[in-house]
């Protein structure tokens, strides 16, 4: 079992802090260039869209602890507002935590040692009022436009969800995913992976067990995910990594060397059942994907709307 050392240590020689400017907020959304964005539109073959969010409503993933599902209100009912032409109006809001359903993680949500991602304080650059005035979720829009790549671990394992008590998965293990799926990750792309925690919930249910615990990548993998210059990971679970982790004194490496050292967006809790079906049905792996953030200023996180066009 690794160790916090371990996980620091991986972080150092990880680290993109001054890559693209001591003032970068992107992180490695940069590798995503206007050419990568022009070539990703070769995806796109039989024009079929997939929505990849979870929905936004009072029946969702989260249990209490810390966060809640989102509460909808009408504002103006149908009668409350007339006008002599008989028009009819209707308005509502929304209460919600930002990261309460498929979610983007910031650079400043998660970091270790009081830093975030490029060398900033966390207890300088995120207060009560203003939330974060360095790494918000604002900086990194238009965020994820590009090719995104899905690989479908739970596929390759033979089981509808994998089990959080179930080994990691492993750099070997992604690479036999891309050789049996024939596609490979490539630079400037989103990886997306499955590992049919979201099946598990349509078939279960939401439960504190959903919450308590999830498959998902080893530490490992953060090398592997630089070598290849993946510009955002994303999951069908609510943590990307393992869970509970793997690593000794440790709650959440893997966040903490990507997010903090690397400087990448976790994208949680996406919905890739259709995705992958369709995907397995003709054999592309790879499509358009589109996931920008809501405008928050301040974030350290957002709900996300994410799409693949195939």
């Amino acid at each position: 079992m690794s160790s916090v050392e371990d996980f620091k240590a991986i972080g150092k020689r990880l680290s993109n802090w001054g890559r693209w400017g001591a003032d970068d907020q992107r992180g490695t959304l940069n590798f995503i260039t206007p050419e990568k964005v022009r070539a990703a539109a070769s995806s796109i073959r039989s024009g079929k869209v997939f929505e990849l969010s979870l929905p936004l409503g009072a029946t969702g993933p989260q249990q209490g602890a810390g966060r809640f599902n989102p509460i909808h209100a009408m504002t103006i009912l149908p009668g409350e507002f007339t006008t002599p032409d008989g028009l009819v109006v209707s308005d509502d809001m929304l209460t919600l935590p930002l990261q309460c359903a498929s979610q983007w993680d910031s650079l400043a949500h998660v970091g270790y040692d009081d830093r975030f991602y490029n060398d900033v304080i966390a207890s300088e650059v995120v207060t009560a009022r203003g939330g974060a005035s360095r790494n918000s979720i604002e900086a990194v829009l238009p965020g994820a436009v590009g090719r995104g790549v899905l690989l479908d671990l739970a596929r390759l394992r033979g089981v509808d969800w994998i089990s959080a008590e179930d080994d990691p998965i492993t750099v070997a293990e992604l690479e036999r995913a891309e050789a049996a799926q024939g596609v490979r990750v490539g630079s400037g792309d989103a990886l997306l992976f499955r590992t049919g925690w979201r099946r598990k919930s349509l078939v279960e249910g939401w439960t504190p067990a959903w919450l308590a615990a999830n498959p998902g990548l080893a530490l490992e993998c953060a090398q592997w995910i630089c070598e290849r210059e993946i510009s955002i990971v994303a999951a069908d679970n609510w943590g990307v990594e393992i869970q509970p982790s793997r690593t000794a004194g440790a709650f959440l490496p893997l966040h903490c060397v990507l997010l903090r050292d690397v400087g990448m967006m976790f994208g949680e809790m996406f919905d890739l059942e259709a995705l992958a079906e369709d995907c397995a049905a003709d054999g592309q792996w790879d499509f358009f994907f589109s996931g920008p953030p809501l405008r928050v200023v301040g974030g350290v996180g957002s709900v996300a709307n994410p799409v693949a066009v195939k």
